[in-house]
């Protein structure tokens, strides 16, 4: 490690950080595309930005890419902890510095000097994008195989329960991903730290 430019992302990280990337991709595609199959909500999902081809198709890349969210998340977790950057990084919340950091990013003013340290609102977006995880996959197991999960399917107001819970979490990380690029838009420096590391 050069000492003139410090770690900033350790190499476990970098990999999980792009293997999720990659994995979330290709499920709101490819679940785009089921769910136009049925379009339950009433509306449906351009084509154009969905994988798949068709519904068997589809299934088949997101039952490819749930395999590599769940493996790659529970590994990414257990870094976090063994290492203690969970508690580090992501604590302590405070709805005073919460509010004090969102103020500061609605008026373009929150500072990002030390790229070490996640601010309020970074802390926040990144546990719900932990929680939201564990949202997704519990309900898609129950959609994938309802007889075997029968407990988390009642919890999730059954079948059709899970699959608006689904559609909703899948949603709220997409909205996640839509800010997450702007914000690297806006500060570029930070894709450098996660492609290099420092």
């Amino acid at each position: 490690m050069n000492a003139a430019h410090p770690s900033i992302h350790p190499v476990w990280l970098r990999i999980t950080h792009w293997l999720n990337a990659l994995a979330v991709v290709v499920l709101m595609m490819s679940g785009w595309r089921i769910y136009n199959a049925t379009s339950f909500l009433g509306f449906s999902i351009p084509t154009g930005i969905t994988l798949g081809g068709w519904l068997g198709g589809a299934l088949q890349w997101h039952f490819a890419a749930m395999w590599i969210l769940a493996i790659n998340g529970l590994l990414y977790l257990a870094m976090n902890l063994a290492s203690a950057r969970l508690g580090r990084k992501f604590f302590p919340l405070s709805i005073k510095g919460l509010t004090a950091d969102f103020l500061a990013a609605l008026r373009g003013q929150l500072t990002h000097a030390d790229p070490s340290r996640y601010n309020m609102v970074q802390r926040l977006a990144y546990l719900f994008v932990m929680l939201d995880s564990v949202l997704i996959v519990a309900s898609g197991l129950v959609l994938w195989k309802s007889v075997q999960f029968p407990i988390v399917r009642e919890l999730l107001g059954g079948y059709e329960g899970a699959r608006l819970v689904h559609f909703a979490a899948m949603a709220g990380l997409a909205a996640f991903v839509a800010i997450h690029l702007v914000m690297v838009a806006l500060v570029p420096r930070t894709l450098v730290y996660m492609v290099r590391g420092r």
